[in-house]
């Protein structure tokens, strides 16, 4: 499979948007399939019929409503608050993500220019197992991290088959430990010395460093009990909202409560999104475009 075709790029770029930061206009008018207005679209629909209602009841003195402003302001206060601590911890695990996978890249090539450098060029079959497993690693933490396993990104390997991978549990450790054997191999036939083993070991580990960090992300999310209770206050905050405001603002208040719906629920939107980072959202990290970064930067190095 070739992965530095256009195709391939293009189909891993499309899962993390690419874009201008510095083009307001272009940012503000352009709607992905991700947008949360499009995910917010059927709420909106609902809360528009909901406020009208309850407007009209109020204009023909069916229902008479209180202003609550003072309290709704205040409430608003603590929401935002809050929001703002469930994104920033969102967007932390987003950020120690990235961080990983760019210590991932770095020590790939680490590991591919020390094997280079200290094998051999007639041990040319032991650089290129060596390859292979870099590339495939990067490829099965990858699908791991997704609970996936595509067996088309993976080149073969006599000693470590692809029909083996599939059987195994945990495919990254599994390669992991393959490299193991494979640096083992090279001290036991005299190829490279012990003292080099011991600088290759500082990379060998890390492979298994970052996939345990990675899982820990992925497998430990924002507590429950905190989770479904900014939920249930935001609902509770909106519902209510339209009361509170009818008797100042009248039908003005529907396109105010949208907005504040919108501000609030698009936010733990995003928060949702962004604290597992290793999906397929317009949102997550491009996994795909880093492992096929890592694939091309060990074939460079050893072709």
């Amino acid at each position: 499979m070739n992965f530095t075709g256009h195709s391939y790029f293009k189909n891993a770029f499309d899962i993390m948007k690419a874009y201008n930061p510095k083009d307001w206009f272009t940012l503000i008018f352009n709607f992905h399939k991700s947008d949360t207005f499009r995910m917010l679209i059927p709420a909106m629909a609902v809360l528009t019929g909901f406020t009208a209602l309850f407007c009209y009841l109020d204009e023909k003195d069916i229902v008479v409503l209180k202003s609550t402003t003072i309290m709704h302001s205040l409430v608003g206060f603590v929401i935002s608050l809050l929001l703002v601590f469930r994104t920033n911890t969102a967007y932390d695990r987003w950020w120690e993500g990235r961080r990983l996978w760019g210590e991932l890249v770095n020590n790939s090539r680490n590991l591919m220019l020390k094997i280079d450098a200290f094998v051999p060029a007639a041990n040319k079959e032991s650089k290129v197992h060596f390859r292979k497993l870099i590339g495939n690693y990067a490829f099965a933490l990858k699908e791991h991290l997704r609970n996936g396993f595509d067996e088309n990104e993976l080149e073969e390997y006599e000693e470590l088959r692809i029909s083996d991978l599939k059987k195994a549990k945990h495919v990254p450790n599994r390669i992991a430990l393959q490299m193991y054997v494979e640096a083992d191999k090279l001290v036991r036939q005299g190829i490279i010395s012990e003292d080099k083993l011991i600088v290759l070991n500082e990379e060998l580990r890390s492979f298994t460093n970052v996939a345990g960090a990675c899982e820990r992300i992925k497998k430990t999310p924002i507590p429950y009990s905190y989770s479904t209770f900014i939920k249930r206050i935001i609902f509770i905050y909106i519902l209510t909202l339209p009361l509170g405001l009818i008797h100042d603002l009248h039908w003005l208040s529907i396109p105010i409560v949208l907005f504040v719906f919108y501000a609030f629920a698009s936010l733990e939107l995003l928060a949702e999104e962004i604290e597992d980072p290793f999906g397929t959202e317009r949102n997550d990290l491009p996994t795909d475009e880093l492992a096929a970064k890592i694939k091309k930067n060990v074939q460079e190095i050893c072709p």
